[in-house]
């Protein structure tokens, strides 16, 4: 019952963060049929956000107590609901509550909330699917639990333990580098009462929810078509790849395709490590605090798209128009300072809750200041993000967290041009030659849209930031999610009313997509009861760590991945290496 009161006064919060902020979001909001969705995602995010913070913030306060948590729920939930609700009623009393229609297309409307329900009830199924339990049996499928081994020892570190200051469960007794507060997050709500696999699948499901919301939303200020905005949503969720049509190939040769079609329980891929499931549905569910990072990039490109529409309504013709874009003084007044300092501290709260979407979300609004109207805004943004993101490095880690580093290539066998060019095609199929052949088509602000959503791309094959450069993967993917818009537009264009064109759309749209639906069967069939980790949930060992051993004690163990051990959130001197060295 607390667990559902604090998602309560987080959406309180955040309707009083909305209200407080108008002046930020409602240009934006102007231009879309139903700001509802808009509004609802810029709340709930930015009520969650701020409040967990608090809490966490208060129960540090209260570290040398036994139950920080108590004091952080206890003094934090009660203030931020009086707060919130002081806002909305003087918000009231000053008349304006009532003036800003969320709904003006009621058709549409349905619409939308039926598809982004089926999206809650898809993602919410298959997020319990891999991580559930059942009969007091604790599952987690062979497809996520190499993740989920960190996960669910941060929640229950929280949850069960006093990790504060905190540290990182398999490589305890040091600082955390790893970005930690969704599992925070997480870890509150069992406290409160939800269990963890249920809070987990909660706040991944809601968020994933939202972000497709805001990809959509995206879709429908640039091109005012929600189509379009369903056809991405549906290009982020079953990747493009020419995988398995050469997966089908090769076993036609051998002719075994069906019975391997059958039994086969692993990801396809001919790429590095395409068959850790790197870039398909599985990321969403195994990383589940990527969604709740990708809502903060998405809510700042949304409020900082009327200064780049602006940017590229200007007169002005080729040449000329770039120049005074880029140097013309213009373009460097700023237009609406709150907004600027508002997406600064949102993105600079959001750094240790996914660290790398916050850097593409900088890469992205760095496209979108060179071509926009009131770069000075940018450049504030920027700068309170960095500083936040500076003051929370020094606060929770002793040295630097990452290494920038130049390194070409990325997870090409080649690194040279012609090899990522190579290995982009194999990786990701029709996807780039499509964009390529639907950017000649588009306008102006669609082709800096273009620019500027390549750019985490560019950043993943030239930059390094930690030992792994596969987790550069991340901003591959934001860059397709971003891109899929586009590519949706062309496809779109494609459904005239010649049978012809729709037949071309159709099979575009199925070779874009079959490689990401096999992925969906493998998870399917790797995740079921015998293709998990099991644990009790009352085993004997685990509630003796429990009972037993504090933060301050730190295990010996052997190299553990996901066990009775770990879950219990105890402090390993080292558990599986990987995890400890890829958090750095």
């Amino acid at each position: 019952m607390l667990g559902i009161i604090y998602f309560v006064i987080c959406l309180v919060m955040g309707r009083a963060i909305e209200t407080l902020t108008r002046s930020v979001w409602e240009e934006a909001a102007q231009r879309l049929p139903n700001p509802f969705w808009l509004r609802g995602v810029l709340q709930l995010f930015c009520g969650t956000l701020c409040v967990t913070w608090l809490v966490y913030g208060v129960s540090y306060c209260f570290q040398a107590e036994r139950h920080p948590l108590a004091y952080g729920n206890g003094i934090v939930l009660p203030a931020t609901a009086v707060c919130a609700a002081a806002v909305l009623w003087m918000d009231r009393r000053r008349g304006k509550a009532g003036k800003l229609s969320g709904v003006t297309d009621r058709k549409l409307f349905w619409r939308e909330g039926a598809f982004y329900l089926a999206v809650f009830l898809f993602i919410s199924w298959w997020m319990w699917y891999v991580f559930h339990a059942s009969e007091g049996v604790l599952y987690a499928g062979f497809t996520v639990f190499g993740d989920f081994s960190p996960h669910t020892a941060m929640i229950r570190s929280f949850s069960w333990g006093n990790n504060f200051p905190t540290q990182y469960p398999y490589f305890g007794g040091e600082d955390v580098k790893y970005h930690f507060m969704f599992q925070f997050l997480t870890g509150n709500l069992e406290y409160l009462g939800i269990p963890m696999e249920i809070g987990f699948l909660l706040t991944g499901a809601v968020f994933f929810t939202g972000m497709v919301i805001l990809v959509c939303t995206l879709a429908q200020w640039i091109f005012q078509r929600f189509s379009i905005g369903v056809l991405a949503g549906i290009l982020l969720c079953f990747r493009s790849s020419f995988s398995f049509w050469r997966f089908v190939w090769e076993h036609l040769e051998a002719g075994d395709l069906w019975e391997t079609l059958k039994t086969n329980t692993e990801f396809i891929g001919y790429t590095a490590n395409e068959s850790w499931g790197l870039w398909n549905l599985n990321v969403y569910l195994n990383q589940r605090h990527l969604a709740f990072g990708l809502c903060a990039l998405g809510l700042a490109l949304l409020l900082y798209l009327p200064d780049l529409d602006r940017g590229c309504s200007r007169q002005e013709k080729g040449w000329r128009w770039f120049w005074n874009r880029v140097f013309g003084v213009e373009s460097w007044k700023s237009r609406n300072i709150g907004r600027a300092i508002f997406l600064g501290v949102l993105l600079g709260a959001s750094v240790f809750w996914n660290g790398a979407v916050v850097i593409a979300a900088l890469l992205v609004l760095a496209g979108f200041a060179m071509f926009s109207d009131g770069k000075l805004d940018y450049v504030v943004t920027a700068g309170i993000t960095l500083a936040a993101s500076a003051f929370q490095s020094a606060f929770f880690m002793d040295g630097a967290g990452m290494e920038l580093q130049f390194q070409f290539g990325f997870l090409a066998q080649e690194p040279t041009l012609k090899g990522c060019v190579v290995y982009l095609l194999a990786l990701t199929g029709l996807f780039f030659p499509l964009l390529g052949l639907t950017i000649p088509f588009l306008g102006k602000l669609e082709k800096c849209l273009a620019f500027a959503f390549s750019l985490p791309l560019v950043f993943a094959f030239t930059v390094s930031l930690t030992p792994d450069i596969a987790v550069n993967h991340k901003y591959v993917m934001i860059s397709i999610l971003l891109c899929a818009i586009l590519v949706a537009k062309g496809l779109t264009q494609l459904l005239g009313k010649k049978a012809g064109q729709k037949v071309l759309a159709g099979f575009l749209v199925l070779m874009l997509t079959v490689t990401g639906l096999y992925d969906m069967v493998v998870i399917y069939k790797d995740n079921d009861a015998s293709h998990s980790f099991q644990i009790a949930k009352d085993d004997d060992v685990t509630e003796w760590l429990r009972e037993n051993i504090d933060s301050e004690d730190l295990v010996l163990t052997p190299q553990y991945s996901l066990t009775r051990v770990t879950v219990s959130g105890i402090m390993m001197y080292c558990g599986w290496p990987y995890y400890g060295w890829s958090a750095g």
